[in-house]
């Protein structure tokens, strides 16, 4: 049995082009994938198939598996000589628990590695226009969690009772402040850029206790709602404030909070939510195969896509019309094809009956689309016509001085398709298959 070996690998924080090349090769090669609830959308759907897929991911109050027991899961599919991915949102080492996770490898004698991701903390301020540090306004920046385990208090009080005590805090106020383990006074006092991560249900107590520790009340501060994400939603305010302002817009975890004045910058360097389609959802019909360069361009305008094939693409097998169509290919002036599918499948059954590109020497091969005259060209045929606009009719008239009466003329189309072209040919004195 080959030795296994586990992958500890950050997704990102949720927009999917912000995947490391490495996280996805590692995807494409596990044998088994341990994810969490916040990875981007479609991060698995380059795993293999066979590949064993087991969500482990946490929602608050409600975790899918306890953290003991994925460190056991580890472990055991590990020492099993499989390939592991225990895939993370943001970055493993970065408030993920990766750290547990490896001692827990390290202590098994499990092989592991590492691979880092980008978190939160940095692009979902990023993605709003904070830069977390700033030549004139934070030369420092401190990520905090917003949430402890209230067991790490208990078990730090236990075994540190020689520790110097937190001026910030009283000893029967761990139960009502957030992260009772955090000095509230150094934080108040460091001279640079807070990052907050799971602070959202303490938000007001986090900021009562940062202004009663030192920090100034009216100092800059934001909330970012889904970061990255189309959906990214983002609240500013001053420290005394954004509690409040966050609570009127409704912004739920998970969120990101910064506090300091580079949080001011987002008025002037704010770029996501001015793509013209932000905060748009978009469905898109087409069929899978064909909707990854539509969908693309609609998320880089900003829209959250959604794929939702309504047609589903079967090509025709190559025979009885099919067939005597390749047979006579040679016969046909004109040659039309009207959707990369048709362009497709002429191809195939060229191929399947010994013959090439080369069949089409003697025709004019007119393309409905550039789409169309890709396909083609991706098996070295570059179309002598493609109209303006990707319909019937402008093609018609791309083709007016192309000769065609009494002659025969191929249309590749769909068997729904509109009659334009074959009308327009006929009437031409075409004879038209």
């Amino acid at each position: 049995m080959s030795e296994g070996i586990v992958y500890l690998v950050g997704a990102g924080p949720g927009d999917p082009g912000l995947m490391t090349r490495r996280s996805l090769e590692l995807i494409a090669a596990a044998d088994a994938i341990l994810y969490d609830r916040l990875i981007p959308a479609d991060a698995l759907e380059g795993a293999r198939p066979g590949c064993d897929l087991r969500y482990v991911g946490k929602e608050p109050g409600n975790p899918a598996m306890a953290q003991e027991d994925i460190d056991a899961l580890l472990v055991e599919l590990g020492s099993q000589g499989l390939r592991v991915v225990r895939l993370k949102g943001g970055d493993p080492f970065v408030f993920g628990r990766g750290g547990e996770e490896a001692e827990a490898l390290a202590q098994a004698g499990v092989a592991f590695e590492v691979v880092p991701g980008v978190t939160s903390g940095v692009a979902a301020p990023a993605y709003a226009g904070i830069p977390v540090t700033h030549r004139d306004a934070a030369s420092a920046v401190a990520f905090v969690t917003g949430h402890e385990d209230p067991g790490k208090e208990e078990s730090r009080n236990s075994t540190d009772s020689a520790s110097v005590p937190n001026p910030s805090r009283t000893s029967n106020d761990s139960a009502s402040v957030p992260n009772p383990s955090l000095d509230w006074g150094a934080l108040a006092r460091f001279p640079g850029t807070l990052v907050l991560y799971m602070g959202m249900k303490n938000l007001p107590l986090i900021s009562q206790r940062l202004i009663a520790a030192g920090r100034p009340a009216e100092e800059p501060a934001a909330v970012i709602q889904r970061g990255t994400l189309p959906g990214q939603t983002a609240v500013n305010a001053t420290l005394a404030e954004i509690a409040e302002r966050v609570a009127e817009a409704g912004i739920r975890p998970p969120a990101i909070t910064v506090i300091g004045p580079a949080a001011a910058l987002r008025d002037t360097l704010a770029w996501l939510e001015r793509r013209p389609l932000h905060g748009r959802r978009v469905a898109v019909t087409r069929a899978r195969a064909q909707a990854s360069g539509l969908a693309a361009r609609l998320r880089s305008l900003g829209a959250d896509v959604v794929e939702t094939p309504a047609i589903r693409i079967e090509p025709r097998p190559v025979e009885g019309e099919v067939t005597r169509m390749t047979a006579e290919i040679g016969d046909y002036v004109l040659v039309i094809l009207t959707s990369p599918n048709g362009a497709t499948l002429l191809m195939a059954a060229l191929n399947a009956t010994g013959r090439d590109a080369r069949a089409l020497a003697g025709a004019t091969v007119a393309a409905i689309g550039p789409g169309t005259a890709r396909e083609l060209e991706r098996h070295g045929i570059h179309p002598d016509v493609v109209p303006p606009r990707s319909i019937a009719e402008s093609l018609v008239e791309a083709l007016a001085d192309v000769p065609v009466d009494g002659r025969r003329v191929l249309v590749a189309r769909a068997a729904e398709a509109r009659d334009v072209l074959p009308e327009a040919l006929g009437e031409r004195g075409a004879e038209v298959d």
